[in-house]
């Protein structure tokens, strides 16, 4: 994916703080891609023969610095890291307190490979980042950024992005699948919901980590039903973020999403899931809609 220059930070989060954060740098413009993909998509994940990354120059000095990070720092670690053709992934552990905010290392990491290459602008300006809580499995995190190169792979292998899946046990309910089915492997994902007793500044504080997610590459799941649910589908949607859909119906034999679903599908950016039976639109209808979308966000 690509970086956001115009991304805030956590404006909640002190980022000298110890924790791990997965960082996204984008390849600046017309830099020659990093890497190459190569390998069988075909095959498992990780077996011999499987898709993986070429390095070129640039990217063979991305890794070689990745992998001596903590010599910007002793406190910086670099616990796992793909170089893509466009973009890097690379999960920090910062392991005490740091004298600067993270962005000034990273700021220097760039200034470290554009001496290395000669060239100013490896980078585009800006970073993503996601900040690494107790409630995410670091061995999702780890998967998810070792199997870059077989998504990518994928992706170019069908360009529509829409996988269709009729059969899929989510908790306890049978689903239907519909639009980017790897959405689900990304390790950031978070449950929009809407309390009624929320008040304004609940809601804000939320509205902050939900957009901070979707902006930095992560997964925002839900029903979308209330205004306040819907208004933070339509700033995600407008940052360049991905969805999860919940909805009520199950698709027909040869249905397709239509509007605004139809292009969010097409670039990559929705997965649409209903219950294999169909529910009405009404409050216990709701409660499990958004029962399933904790199980998806925070449980699958």
């Amino acid at each position: 994916m690509k970086a956001n220059p115009q991304t805030k930070r956590a404006n909640w989060h002190d980022y000298r703080s110890p924790g791990r954060y997965m960082i996204t740098l984008s390849k600046g413009v017309g830099i020659p891609p990093f890497s190459q993909i190569d390998g069988d998509w075909r095959l498992p994940v990780g077996t011999r023969g499987s898709s993986y990354t070429r390095w070129s120059p640039t990217g063979r000095i991305i890794a070689d610095k990745l992998y001596h990070l903590g010599e910007l720092h002793p406190s910086l670690r670099a616990e796992q890291y793909i170089v893509m053709p466009d973009h890097m992934h690379v999960l920090i552990w910062v392991k005490s307190t740091l004298p600067e905010h993270l962005g000034f290392f990273i700021a220097r990491f760039k200034n470290t490979i554009n001496s290395a290459v000669g060239i100013d602008h490896i980078f585009e300006d800006g970073f993503n980042d996601q900040i690494v809580t107790n409630k995410r499995d670091l061995n999702t995190i780890f998967n998810y950024i070792r199997s870059n190169p077989y998504r990518l792979a994928i992706r170019r292998a069908y360009p529509d992005f829409f996988t269709r899946c009729n059969n899929m046990i989510i908790g306890d309910t049978p689903c239907q699948l519909y639009g980017n089915i790897h959405l689900l492997d990304n390790p950031f994902k978070d449950q929009v919901i809407v309390h009624r007793a929320d008040n304004d500044q609940t809601f804000l504080a939320n509205k902050d980590r939900w957009l901070h997610t979707a902006a930095n590459g992560g997964v925002l799941v839900s029903p979308f039903i209330s205004q306040r649910e819907k208004s933070i589908r339509k700033e995600s949607e407008s940052s360049g973020g991905r969805l999860i859909l919940i909805t009520n119906r199950p698709f027909g034999e040869r249905e397709k999403p239509s509007g605004k679903n139809f292009e969010l599908c097409a670039q990559g950016r929705l997965l649409i899931i209903a219950p294999a039976i169909p529910m009405p639109l009404d409050r216990p209808s709701c409660l499990k809609m958004n029962s399933l979308a904790q199980t998806i966000a925070f449980g699958f």
